[in-house]
């Protein structure tokens, strides 16, 4: 669900300013994304991605990528259009709604590279958990939009998260798992460090980084 919380003046100049320049309104369609970025290239959505630090390296590193972000949260979505503007960032577009309605009603099937969930909330309590986004219908969700040999990498510092994770991308048919050896001790290459690793490790957290590849 869409989450406002409180809006700087700034974070509501950037979404008015700048949202028509990297803004995704969905509309009920399958978004053409050689149209919308003015060329071809390799598609990747991160989900979540919070206050888009972790997007915005991705992009200024892979500029031959297209990149697309999910997030629900309109401060942070404002905060990071104007991060994205003064750093001079074209490769990127937004979108502030729900991911499982983005996927399934904007990315037509078999069209990302990659799809990226780095450290979404944990929901810790066992009661709460049936509010994780790594549930079994969302994963063959996101699967169907992978090209073949795509990947989507999940990472978490919570290491019973990173069990469902792991237990709930293995049921997927289209998915198989492409993860290295010592998955929870190296970084793998193009993940950025995130400020919600860095809090995890303040706590003693070690992290847990999944990547699965559509079959």
């Amino acid at each position: 669900m869409r989450r406002e919380g409180r809006i700087t003046r700034a974070q509501q100049r950037a979404l008015s300013e700048y949202w028509s320049q990297y803004g995704l309104d969905p509309r009920g369609r399958y978004f053409h994304w050689d149209r919308v970025f003015g060329r071809e290239a390799p598609l990747v959505c991160e989900i979540g991605f919070g206050n888009g630090q972790a997007l915005l390296e991705m992009a200024r590193d892979a500029p031959d990528c297209n990149f697309i972000g999910v997030e629900v949260y309109r401060p942070g979505v404002g905060a990071f259009l104007l991060r994205l503007k003064e750093a001079g960032i074209g490769n990127v577009r937004v979108t502030i709604t729900d991911a499982g309605d983005f996927l399934r009603e904007c990315v037509a099937p078999v069209s990302l590279d990659k799809l990226l969930i780095f450290f979404p909330d944990p929901w810790p309590k066992k009661r709460h958990h049936k509010r994780r986004l790594i549930q079994g219908s969302f994963v063959d969700l996101a699967a169907s939009k992978l090209k073949p040999g795509g990947t989507v990498h999940c990472a978490t510092d919570w290491e019973d998260y990173a069990a469902w994770m792991v237990e709930t991308l293995n049921t997927c048919k289209m998915l198989k798992d492409a993860s290295t050896p010592g998955r929870d001790a190296v970084r793998p290459a193009g993940r950025p460090y995130t400020k919600y690793e860095r809090r995890g490790e303040g706590l003693g957290h070690r992290t847990w980084d999944l990547v699965f590849e559509r079959i």
